[in-house]
């Protein structure tokens, strides 16, 4: 992108970690992440000609590759994902057993139920498109040293100056760690948080077998742990185990070059011989070599990326779990985007490095959670699963009485939040995964119900909060808050905070509680991020003087919601809680017992409702006084089930899930909450200004309700306008009053006409759910309470 003066810094010698014996395979295939699949593609360009710019070849073939589904939950998966590819631009197709058979005749395919085939996919050589890679950045200008290591980073005022080698040290503006499975490691050094660990990583190669040809595509099953390709006359038999083996978790050496790892042949006999069944000739002959290298993988199975909250212009570009060739460039193309512009052009709300946690980085939370997150890899990749290795980390104060009330729990930033509560007298059974209704589906509609018709009780202490104190913290929450949040104390105000584009940053509530105080929330996903831009853009403006203190820990948060709520909070507290001296949007700290609580009346469910913020050592006082005085209107335990099927029939957004960084605030539907007259302005407020002088807008975030009640959306199913693909959505829920599943997408209008109602009632409407279309409503205001009677009364 024109920058030449740059360093590149090999502790050894290229591809010495793992690279030099990665598999090399290049899949487009596979993600429901827009961000991934367009990484994949443009490496796949890029491998593809790169030779041609360089002279160095990268052993790109587009042999072509098969991922074959065995059992009718990955059929279902890989119609979605197959659906999802197509929009991207990938050329998948669905294949029969017989077609699989004849693209790799050595296959065996009688318990094939169908294959997903991408002809121009393939193979690359790791060594030859790193050399090809190195060389094209010295041709622009990059200088590339080997055998220089990297003792630590020089910082200044919380910002990086440069790095320090034995041979001394180099001033630099920008530092990016791509250390691989040392990334953790050197970001220690500094200060940085990198919580990835390697593994024990294995594949086979057979002795050469001549029925085989190099030509053959590559063909993978996760059912059976294992992918297959041609490997110099014989097979290789790659494998993704479902339990793994963690490798140095006390740390990588830092020597260690063009290493193996002795093998585990009792340990991985039984996969290697299910991946081999596939593929039964490989049985019958020699195995040439059992290799054992490691890789490292992440606590989400996320990369991480993106410049560290501890340190500014300090990026990193690791934890690529094993696709590090298949995404390589595309993220090479996001990251000098991210340190050039300043701010990333992709949406990077998955696998930005300030969604990980410090205590993700423990030896014993590494050694736990890497076993299942390299497992992940072959698994089908169910939409409601959640993690189950180390567990228990983080819990809210009123946990037990909630697990005494019968709740599911799931992983929620690292937090036990209740999922879903089985009815009095009922076990919650073993969670069994599928993509219909499951068990606790009839809970979950009662707990929506009761919601929409009662009152409930929802845990939402895993929310992050942040109290911002001093003289100019109105000020500057106001500079970097799209609405005016410094208004009448005693008042919560949604905002969004955006970059100097005018796209999301975040999407929060700040209460005022006093003219130096304020009390800031956001979801659980942006905790660090949400404190970093707060306080890296305070620090921009001299002489201010606020702080930023992080108080998620210290307060629980009980929320309680529904048309009786009033009643039943009115019940527990001498505060007037009327809808004239307590109303919509009111802050104000009351009594509840012994306890004093900040009572907020705001929702996100769509209802009369109220969020109570307590001291963590007065929560299961405030709590048990709740469910006592809550037998007598009926009060109902909702989990976060219910948060989901509720906020999506009223359209409210979620960051990271159904809205990005990559949005402008207008095309997602908030233009509401920003104030564009108000005094002093704000960080984007230009942005917004000529997006909207720009004319009607062409892309909005809509909200799609398939008429049909049976089918479920989940995510990245594609909506259709008059039969052609417009969008997809981005995140959904089934809306039990609405009667029916809904999502929100983001819906693009490539032609002259504004997307606004005409545009919405002259089509008609459809969502391809797993290759079946269904017909749809869409939507620019919410469908359930579009006036908002019934939050207000």
């Amino acid at each position: 992108m024109g920058w030449k003066d740059v360093v590149l810094l090999e502790r050894d010698r290229l591809t010495s970690g793992t690279t030099w014996h990665a598999a090399g395979l290049m899949v487009t295939f596979g993600s429901t992440s827009e961000t991934s699949t367009e990484m994949r593609k443009y490496t796949r360009d890029l491998y593809s000609r790169l030779e041609a710019e360089t002279g160095q070849s990268t052993g790109f073939k587009p042999v072509g590759f098969i991922e074959v589904a065995s059992e009718p939950d990955r059929l279902e998966e890989y119609r979605r994902v197959s659906a999802f590819n197509r929009y991207c631009g990938v050329d998948v197709h669905e294949i029969s057993p017989r077609q699989v058979k004849e693209l790799f005749p050595l296959a065996r395919t009688e318990d094939i139920l169908a294959g997903f085939y991408v002809k121009e996919d393939g193979r690359a050589n790791p060594v030859d498109l790193t050399m090809a890679l190195a060389k094209g950045a010295r041709m622009q200008g990059a200088r590339v040293i080997e055998g220089v290591a990297v003792t630590g980073v020089l910082k200044k005022h919380g910002v990086v100056t440069g790095v320090r080698t034995e041979h001394g040290d180099i001033e630099a503006e920008y530092v990016v760690n791509c250390c691989g499975m040392w990334a953790r490691q050197l970001g220690a050094k500094a200060g940085v948080n990198v919580p990835l660990q390697s593994a024990e990583h294995y594949y086979l190669i057979t002795d050469k077998i001549p029925e085989l040809s190099a030509s053959w595509p590559v063909l993978e099953d996760p059912a059976s742990h294992g992918y297959f390709r041609e490997e110099v006359g014989g097979l290789m038999v790659g494998l993704f185990e479902p339990v793994c083996a963690p490798w140095n978790v006390g740390g990588v050496p830092e020597d260690f070059s063009f290493g193996e790892i002795p093998p585990d042949w009792d340990r991985m006999g039984p996969y290697v011989e299910k991946a081999m069944s596939r593929v039964p000739i490989s049985l019958e002959v020699g195995v040439r070599k059992f290799f054992c290298g490691p890789e490292s993988f992440t606590p989400d199975l996320q990369p991480i990326v993106g410049e560290a909250p501890e340190l500014k212009n300090y990026f990193v570009a690791a934890g690529m779990n094993s696709i590090g060739i298949l995404t390589g460039g595309g993220l090479g193309r996001v990251l000098a985007h991210w340190i050039i512009n300043g701010r990333p052009d992709v949406d990077v709300t998955g696998f930005n490095i300030d969604r990980l946690h410090t205590y993700q980085a423990n030896p014993e939370y590494r050694r736990t959670r890497t076993v299942e997150s390299l497992g992940m890899v072959y698994e089908c990749h169910y939409p409601t699963r959640s993690m189950l290795t180390a567990r228990g980390a983080k819990k809210s104060a009123i946990h037990d009485r909630l697990a005494e009330r019968g709740a599911f729990f799931r992983d929620v930033s690292g937090w036990e939040g209740a999922d879903w509560y089985a009815p009095p007298g009922v076990t919650p059974p073993e969670e069994r995964l599928s993509w219909g209704r499951q068990h606790w589906f009839p809970y979950w509609e009662a707990e929506h119900k009761a919601t929409r018709e009662g009152v409930i009780l929802m845990d939402m202490s895993f929310m992050a909060k942040f109290l911002v104190e001093g003289r100019d913290a109105g000020r500057l929450l106001n500079h970097i808050s799209a609405n005016n949040v410094d208004g009448p104390s005693g008042q919560i105000t949604y905002t969004q905070w955006l970059n100097e584009g005018g796209t999301l940053e975040a999407d929060l509530t700040v209460t005022k509680l006093d003219d130096d105080r304020f009390w800031v929330v956001a979801s659980d996903t942006a905790h660090r991020h949400v404190l970093t831009w707060m306080r890296r853009r305070f620090a921009e403006v001299p002489g201010a003087h606020a702080f930023v203190s992080d108080v998620t820990s210290g307060y629980a948060q009980i929320n309680v919601q529904g048309p009786r709520s009033r009643e039943l909070m009115q019940s527990l507290t001498s505060a007037d809680l009327s809808n004239e001296a307590f109303p919509f949007r009111a802050a104000r700290d009351i009594d509840i017992g012994f306890a004093r609580a900040l009572c907020v009346r705001i929702t996100y469910l769509g209802e009369l409702g109220y969020e109570l913020y307590v001291p963590t050592e007065q929560a299961t006082h405030v709590y048990d006084r709740v469910v006592a005085a809550g037998e007598r209107v009926g009060l109902r335990h909702a989990g976060l089930k219910a948060l989901a099927s509720l906020r999506m029939e009223k359209g409210y957004r979620d960051y990271g899930h159904d809205i990005d960084n990559t949005d402008s605030v207008l095309e997602a539907g908030l233009g509401f909450a920003v104030d564009l007259k108000k005094p002093g302005g704000f960080i984007g407020r230009e942005a917004v200004q000529a997006k909207k002088a720009a004319g009607p807008l062409h892309r909005k975030l809509l909200q799609v309700l398939v008429k049909d009640p049976e089918p479920l959306l989940f995510h990245a199913e594609i909506v259709r306008r008059n039969g052609r693909p417009v969008g997809y959505i981005r995140a959904a829920s089934y809306g039990f009053t609405l009667g029916g599943a809904v999502g929100l997408a983001m819906i693009a209008n490539e032609t002259a006409q504004p997307l606004d109602q005409a545009f919405i009632d002259g089509g008609t409407w459809e969502v391809d759910i797993a290759t079946k279309l269904y017909p749809a409503m869409v939507s620019l205001r919410p469908l359930y309470d579009p006036e908002m009677k019934r939050i207000k009364i």
